[in-house]
């Protein structure tokens, strides 16, 4: 088995959900980067969703909006995020998917992008708007150099596109909890363990869901559903909240994984 399967069959041998943690590659500069990473990976984070820092990042809010500019205010780029997975490599083997858009895909041309991945360490690619129907040139580039894909579903994707994003999938099905862009919300929607059912009839992959998400209640909510939680905002705000002040990062991410992971917060019932 590849990094993603492992890290989701480990899970579910545990009665559990995965808990995949985002976090924006080279915010708030590369050394902190690497320390904020090592932190939420000793926390008990299951898959590292690294954010491609980005100049126009459509899906995202203004927490990880502000955790791009930070990124790349401090010098970040393609290659340093690259320089980034080959130093987390260096003490974790914990699966990295690269959450980027297709610009940046684009610029370098699928090829070389799924390569260099691949070389640093990266297990797969979500690309966030790029859809199935056009991405056959993606689709081959990773499925020659073994990047798995991750493809989004949406509260207002129709089931008959359900099956054309499935078979582009081969990582796993990342399905968004509500409309609009990342960033914490007070509440979660009551449609999600239906539509993550809806998904499953579809695939045998593990469906994970994020956006919203912002604590414990949240995470627990979701665990029953899905095979995987995801988190970001409420993880990025602990680098926005400390910024100049590296153990302090480190600190507040800890503690926020704590607070995310109370309870058994991702155990089956």
């Amino acid at each position: 088995m590849n990094r993603i399967e492992k890290a989701f069959a480990r899970a579910r041998e545990e009665n559990r959900a995965a808990f995949v943690a985002y976090l924006c590659a080279g915010d708030p500069d590369f050394a902190g980067s690497v320390a904020a990473c090592r932190a939420v990976l000793e926390s008990g984070v299951d898959v590292l969703e690294l954010g491609v820092p980005f100049s126009d990042p459509l899906a995202d809010g203004l927490t990880n909006q502000l955790a791009a500019q930070r990124a790349l205010e401090s010098g970040s780029d393609s290659q340093r995020v690259l320089d980034l997975v080959t130093a987390i490599r260096e003490f974790s083997e914990v699966p990295i998917i690269f959450y980027t858009y297709y610009n940046l895909v684009f610029a370098q041309g699928s090829e070389r992008y799924a390569a260099r991945a691949k070389a640093a360490g990266v297990d797969g690619i979500l690309t966030l708007d790029l859809p199935p129907e056009e991405a056959a040139e993606h689709l081959a580039a990773c499925a020659k150099h073994d990047v798995k894909t991750v493809f989004i579903v949406a509260p207002t994707t129709p089931e008959s596109r359900l099956e054309r994003i499935c078979e582009a999938t081969t990582g796993f099905v990342y399905y968004v909890s509500r409309e609009g862009v990342t960033g914490e919300q007070a509440s979660m929607s009551e449609s999600i363990q239906a539509n993550v059912a809806q998904i499953k009839q579809h695939t045998d992959l593990p469906v994970v869901v994020g956006f919203g998400i912002s604590n414990a209640d949240h995470v627990r909510t979701v665990a029953q559903a899905a095979d995987g939680v995801v988190v970001g905002s409420a993880i990025v705000n602990c680098i926005a909240e400390n910024a100049t002040d590296r153990a302090a990062i480190s600190a507040s991410l800890r503690a926020k994984m704590g607070m995310l992971l109370e309870g058994d917060a991702l155990s089956k019932q």
